[in-house]
């Protein structure tokens, strides 16, 4: 890659990060961090650009507010006995498939798979789309707009849950659960999506989306 391109993507990588933040952060030292950071993205931009901060300061708005929904990538890893590998979330106490926000600079399916491991510890990779999903229409409790991918995946490590999370903060538990042993209290925006995942292993489904 061209030096200049691998800059270019560099401040995208920064202004994606800042931005996320500044949708999700409310404390006052974080935001200004995040607005600090936007400031050294479109210095870096303008610098490989061969312009001028004033003349890209209008993408401060448009594009680096982030009007755009969010693109989220969920892992359905499912073992060969079906049972399928969920996380009991920290911050709502729910349980839900592993998964998180799309960095730029990575495939849908690298977030899913980085996610996972992240999350759960467990290595896997994906299989196929199981579908796209609109916060606006399935359970999500997010004042935000969000578009979920959500992937059938496979381990490529085995079953067990010997490794720990990286992001063991991000999480309370993590545990196999059949269709018919689901947990009662998992978070409403991954309802659908899980009962989706287990059709898909079945080989019953198509792609969904809105």
């Amino acid at each position: 890659m061209d030096p200049n391109q691998q800059i270019a993507l560099w401040a995208d990588q920064l202004r994606d990060l800042s931005a996320t933040g500044l949708i999700f952060s409310d404390n006052f030292h974080d935001r200004e961090n995040y607005h600090r950071i936007q400031e050294i993205a479109m210095q870096m931009l303008a610098l490989v650009t061969r312009t001028s901060i004033k003349e890209i300061e209008p993408l401060q708005t448009i594009v680096f507010a982030r009007p755009s929904p969010i693109t989220t990538a969920d892992a359905a890893i499912i073992d060969d006995e079906g049972r399928i590998l969920l996380i009991q979330r920290a911050d709502n106490h729910k349980w839900a498939m592993p998964g998180g926000v799309c960095s730029v600079g990575e495939t849908v399916s690298e977030t899913a798979t980085r996610e996972a491991k992240e999350e759960t510890g467990v290595s896997c990779e994906t299989i196929r789309l199981i579908g796209i999903y609109d916060s606006r229409f399935n359970g999500s409790q997010k004042t935000f707009h969000l578009y979920h991918l959500a992937f059938l995946c496979r381990l490529i490590d085995g079953a067990g849950l010997k490794q720990e999370p990286s992001h063991i903060i991000e999480i309370l538990d993590r545990a196999w659960y059949r269709e018919t042993e689901l947990p009662e209290d998992i978070d409403p925006g991954h309802v659908k999506r899980i009962y989706d995942a287990f059709r898909a292993w079945e080989g019953n489904i198509k792609v969904y989306y809105e």
